[in-house]
């Protein structure tokens, strides 16, 4: 059966607040199973929106990674769209003027540092603010919904960030519906929040199990092999070495000048081959103005319902570092919301002074990261929350 996501669902049914005047949070990638626009579709079935906000990339899901995004007019409803990813990232007493209802659609990639889920909090906090009812659509996770492959570290609270504003884990494996309950509860906001399901997905589905076409989330996540490895690859956000963005393999890639090919295929024949498959493959990127041929590998995933992308991607990381000890380097990945780019490793990991751990011998490095990846206490924490089985 097609799975029809909460703006089917909402479509369906006609409610009573459809006239109101409606400021709804959204992007390109929301659209309806049958493919059309969230927003269009909306409109055209007449619930009356009247003013458009928008995430991190933009309503196009086109802007770069990190850049500040500026308000706009949109193309297709001519509506004015209010960024929540420029000085501000909630909306302000004047951007919800004369509006009665907020109602929230993006897809997410199921990463605690994808930044959409804390657009979304930010969202249901100024819905609690300005007391005004708030309905989310909700979706399924790409990377399916078993809390038995949720992945840590949970987030220390002291490194809280826009890529990590409360504590769960990287790899949550929950809705952003049910986050968003989860959320509405434990922070106290108590805002007038309602879900709106999707119909025809469980848990144990992954993307692949949709029967849908991906569409992008944002320009890097470019196909649901990337977005499976993201939770993984994109702590190398952190070093000199890339992760293909600006190619076609972005977050199925990882390269650099100086790679040791050779030894990081006989570490991968004797750590990694169950749950990943390597290649070889040069990419020809722009580095420092000038366009080099960079050394690289494409990484495959063998069994993606049993993938666990953090570890794959932290032993990625660590070996690439121990491989290499004079090319590597920790580097500031600066975005607008963290200007000097500093502590991105922290941040994404949840872990202060992350890089010290890659210090430890190989032995001591993995009984500490196994450890914290382990969060079996997270299903029982959610299990009020579930919506799906």
């Amino acid at each position: 059966m097609t799975i029809q996501f909460g703006v089917d669902t909402l479509l369906a049914n006609h409610p009573n607040w459809k006239t109101k005047n409606i400021g709804f949070l959204t992007n390109d990638a929301a659209t309806t199973s049958k493919g059309v626009s969230s927003r269009k579709a909306l409109l055209d079935a007449g619930f009356n929106i009247v003013k458009l906000f928008s995430p991190e990339h933009g309503i196009s899901t086109q802007g770069a990674d990190g850049l500040k995004i500026n308000n706009a007019i949109d193309s297709i409803t001519k509506l004015s769209i209010i960024s929540l990813y420029n000085e501000k990232l909630s909306p302000t007493k004047e951007d919800v003027e004369g509006i009665e209802i907020l109602l929230f659609d993006i897809p997410d990639a199921g990463t605690r540092f994808y930044t959409y889920l804390w657009t979304m909090t930010y969202f249901i906090e100024a819905a609690a603010t300005f007391k005004l009812p708030i309905y989310l659509l909700d979706r399924p996770n790409p990377l399916g919904g078993k809390l038995s492959m949720a992945e840590g570290p949970m987030l220390d609270e002291s490194l809280s960030s826009f890529i990590g504003r409360f504590s769960i884990p990287i790899k949550h494996q929950c809705t952003l519906g049910e986050l968003a309950s989860y959320f509405n509860t434990t922070q106290n906001w108590n805002a007038s929040l309602e879900v709106i399901p999707c119909k025809n997905w469980n848990r144990e589905q992954l993307f692949y199990d949709w029967n849908s076409k991906w569409i992008n989330p944002s320009p890097a996540l470019q196909n649901f092999e990337a977005c499976l490895l993201y939770p993984g690859l994109c702590l190398f956000e952190a070093t000199n070495v890339s992760v293909g963005r600006g190619s076609k393999f972005s977050f199925e890639w990882l390269g650099a000048s100086w790679f040791n090919l050779p030894a990081m295929a006989m570490v991968w024949q004797n750590i990694l081959r169950e749950d990943i498959k390597i290649e070889t493959m040069p990419l020809t990127m722009v580095v420092d103005n000038t366009i080099s041929e960079i050394k690289g590998i494409r990484i495959k995933v063998i069994a993606p319902n049993q993938f666990n992308a953090v570890l794959n991607g932290l032993i990625l990381l660590k070996l690439i570092k121990d491989i290499h000890p004079q090319q590597f380097k920790w580097q500031a990945y600066p975005t607008n919301v963290n200007p000097t780019g500093v502590n991105h490793l922290s941040l994404l990991l949840g872990i202060p002074n992350a890089e010290t751990l890659f210090d430890l011998p190989l032995k001591d490095w993995l009984n500490k990261v196994v450890a914290a990846l382990k969060v079996s206490h997270w299903e029982k924490e959610m299990q009020p929350y579930l919506r799906y089985t």
